[in-house]
């Protein structure tokens, strides 16, 4: 699993949304233009997050957008799982999105390695949340910079 544009978008918009006070409802322009996110993907990615419970929207004037719980009640793998799905690195060893294989039963690499790598990476997810974000929200800590830092595949 690596990280992907659309996760560090989900974060930075995430960590302005916990600064705001809990029943204030926050326009996705606003969001936009505090976070950087331009308006079109950001919408997009709201409203997966909308989808999947992270957020809440509201239509019509004076509506907009809201974390759906307290930040810290909002995982990180949840978050993740929401935007890009599996954890895992592959299905076989999926716990949400699994799909048996032939080999599933005597393969050790599966049942040893990709196991551990897909419960090391669910431990950290799970053990952050967006509490943890809204600490970069708060002393202005900006995203942007990390999409550099994104691992791409050389194919």
């Amino acid at each position: 699993m690596r990280l992907s544009n659309t996760d560090i978008y989900a974060f930075q918009a995430l960590g302005y949304l916990g600064l705001q006070e809990p029943q204030r409802w926050v326009s996705s322009d606003e969001i936009s233009e505090r976070t950087g996110i331009a308006r079109p993907y950001l919408v997009r990615i709201l409203a997966v997050l909308s989808g999947k419970g992270v957020v809440k929207s509201k239509k019509g004037i004076g509506g907009g957008y809201a974390l759906a719980r307290k930040a810290h009640l909002i995982s990180l793998c949840e978050v993740v799982r929401a935007v890009d799905g599996p954890v895992a690195p592959l299905s076989c060893i999926s716990l949400n999105w699994h799909e048996d294989c032939v080999e599933q039963d005597r393969c050790h690499a599966r049942n040893s390695i990709y196991r551990k790598m897909r419960d090391a990476m669910l431990a950290v997810l799970q053990e952050f949340s967006v509490a943890d974000l809204v600490q970069d929200a708060r002393q202005g800590v900006d995203y942007h910079h990390c999409l550099e830092h994104l691992l791409r595949p050389n194919v």
